[in-house]
């Protein structure tokens, strides 16, 4: 199995590539950001200076959308990134949650996202692709590579994502919703002609090292809260018990009331007071080494190919150490 960070690029970005370069020291394989253009600095701008001060260490986007930046910026970004370092970047991309609404927009349509993937993909890695109606190829890219993994939760993204992307981002680790959902990726794609065991499964959560488990909980809470997100949608488009999603995912969020993106993927959260510690515990991964060690091995045994750490927690450092000390090694021996 390997292992990512997660980041949210707050200020100073030198202490963003000095977390990432203790994670690559760490056992770590992947680093990843949010990228959400008003609340957190340009990541792209970030990940050449953690590039530049790893060696081995790929990088990508915990994720962008089909509408910040349009998508030869995107692909050409990526593609730069890539000749001046080596293929090691993965784009990580969804319809847009904090990156969308703040600006107030709203999130892109899984069609447009299911178009961006392809056009996206193809320039990067220097093919031809139609862009606003117009065919374009970018001449400069020798032998690129950049393989897109989508972020969904409902069945229609969970479809689009078999169909479309190289691999498949499950933002939370709660084992009866990722082998419901990982089921459904490859599903889609076996009956989309592609081979479902190429795709790459990436599970992203909250983990937090340490024997106070209450502190743990609330230094997490805030993940439930973002999460809900998402899950309002869901429910907004199929209801509060539908077959099409499973209660697991949707029946917590009965006591969310609004949320305030100044705070979103925050420890302290205010919005988040609702999520119960059931949640915390099945989403995240939480308490002694030996806990993360056990729920690991079952997410492996689900098909997850990375799981990738949120830190944003008071306990950055001492998670990360205790993943390249004792975790890693013990899943990967």
């Amino acid at each position: 199995m390997d292992f990512g960070l997660v980041l949210q690029t707050d200020p100073p970005a030198s202490q963003v590539v000095g977390l990432m370069r203790r994670a690559e020291r760490n056992g770590f394989r992947y680093g990843w950001t949010f990228d959400s253009a008003v609340l957190w600095q340009e990541p792209f701008v970030i990940y050449s200076q953690i590039l530049a001060n790893t060696t081995k260490l790929h990088v990508g986007t915990m994720v962008t959308n089909p509408g910040t930046r349009t998508w030869e910026v995107t692909a050409s970004t990526f593609a730069t990134l890539n000749d001046m370092y080596g293929n090691r970047t993965v784009c990580g991309i969804g319809r847009g949650d904090s990156a969308m609404r703040v600006a107030g927009r709203k999130p892109n349509t899984l069609a447009r996202l299911g178009e961006a993937i392809g056009v996206i993909r193809d320039l990067a890695e220097g093919r031809e692709a139609v862009v606003d109606g117009n065919p374009i190829r970018i001449p400069w890219i020798k032998n690129g590579k950049l393989p897109v993994w989508m972020a969904a939760y409902g069945p229609k993204a969970l479809a689009l994502a078999g169909q479309k992307a190289d691999g498949f981002i499950l933002q939370l680790a709660d084992p009866f919703l990722t082998e419901w959902m990982v089921k459904a990726v490859r599903q889609a794609a076996a009956d989309a002609g592609r081979d479902p065991d190429a795709l790459t499964i990436c599970v992203a959560a909250p983990a937090y090292v340490g024997d106070d488990l209450a502190h743990a909980r609330d230094q997490c809470r805030w993940f439930g809260g973002m999460v809900g997100n998402h899950v309002a949608d869901l429910v907004a488009k199929y209801g509060e018990h539908s077959d099409m999603v499973p209660d697991e995912l949707t029946a917590y969020i009965k006591d969310r009331h609004g949320y305030d993106y100044s705070h979103h993927g925050r420890a302290g959260n205010p919005d988040t007071e609702f999520v119960p510690d059931e949640i915390v515990d099945r989403f995240c991964l939480l308490g002694p080494a030996e806990a993360h060690i056990e729920k690991l091995r079952h997410l492996r045994e689900l098909g997850v190919d990375q799981f990738a750490v949120y830190a944003m927690h008071d306990n950055r450092e001492g998670t990360i150490d205790a993943y390249g000390s004792d975790i890693i090694p013990a899943i990967n021996s």
